[in-house]
């Protein structure tokens, strides 16, 4: 295996790289790279510009505001990358948003003095992209049988779930990116839905999340109801539901009348698309039928990616 050394600005090629057996090459990361935990140790190369802490109505304005006048979300720090002198830097062209956007990192690394650095971008748009984006990943870094094997696993395990719930009936299934404005999960994640035995009302597979009205979720009038805030761990997205609970007519929805609506970790699953997409399967095939499907990631049962209704 090539023992280049490697900076990732992305959390989920961080999981990608280390999956692939080469978490010791790792010598920099973004700021929001925590997993697997012992990454936390490693130099940070990016900072966020926005306040995290804000109100998701404040968030968004912020970035609206942000990409309107050309201004950056995200801060490189070119004199960290130009200490850690790395070989590979892993990047995304996905999304503007929710990391560092590639022209900036090529950027910094343009700018970086008597060192040949290799981009690796990914491009994460389904599952399918998903997979390839981890195989490309171990073809830079030198670890291609690593990746076929992780691939096959993944598909392997998603095959499983997609095999017992086929058979199911598919509830209507309504998965909430963003809370204010509302916007609905798409890429990867109707992709998941389907193979957990549902319908999802909203997204379609490989393509962008989708903005929606308050109007158009009441028409819709899902099953089941499913937050998954991106950047957002499961207490704040507890918090974002129970201000959404808050809304005229929320009492009114099948889904919390009949106490389906769930919480979950979705920054560390849903929203990031890396190996642990599978658990974010097996997350969604517990709320969905969980008369056939217990993985034991319920935090009633000792797990952290997801929460029970609000409504009971």
């Amino acid at each position: 295996m090539d023992e280049s050394r490697i900076v990732s600005l992305l959390p989920s090629a961080t999981e990608i790289v280390a999956i692939l057996g080469a978490r010791d090459r790792l010598v920099g990361r973004s700021h929001e790279c925590d997993f697997p935990p012992n990454v936390t140790s490693l130099p940070v190369c990016t900072a966020a510009r926005l306040d995290a802490t804000a109100s998701s109505r404040d968030i968004d304005r912020a970035v609206k505001h942000a990409l309107k006048d050309a201004l950056a979300v995200y801060d490189v720090f070119e004199d960290q990358l130009q200490a850690l002198s790395p070989k590979i830097v892993v990047t995304q062209d996905q999304c503007d948003v929710c990391a560092v956007p590639l022209a900036d990192v090529e950027t910094a690394v343009s700018s970086l003095t008597g060192q040949a650095v290799e981009i690796v971008t990914l491009h994460p748009s389904d599952l399918d992209a998903v997979y390839d984006d981890i195989r490309r990943v171990g073809t830079a870094i030198g670890a291609p049988a690593a990746a076929t094997a992780v691939v096959a696993d993944m598909t392997q395990r998603c095959q499983a779930i997609s095999t017992k719930a086929e058979t199911l009936d598919a509830p209507s299934v309504a998965c909430i990116e963003w809370t204010d404005p509302l916007m609905a999960a798409g890429n990867w994640v109707p992709e998941l839905v389907s193979l957990a035995g549902g319908r999802d009302v909203f997204g379609i597979p490989g393509k962008h999340a989708p903005w929606i009205t308050w109007e158009g979720l009441r028409n819709a009038d899902p099953d089941i109801i499913v937050f998954m805030p991106c950047g957002f761990g499961l207490t704040r997205c507890r918090e974002e539901a129970k201000i959404v609970a808050e809304v005229p007519g929320w009492r009114d929805f099948c889904a919390v009348k009949s106490g389906r609506v769930y919480v979950t970790d979705g920054n560390s699953y849903f929203n990031r698309p890396g190996p642990r997409l599978v658990d974010s399967l097996e997350i969604m095939a517990e709320i969905l039928h969980p008369e056939i499907f217990a993985f034991g990631h319920e935090t009633a049962k000792g797990g952290s990616g997801w929460a029970r209704s609000l409504s009971k």
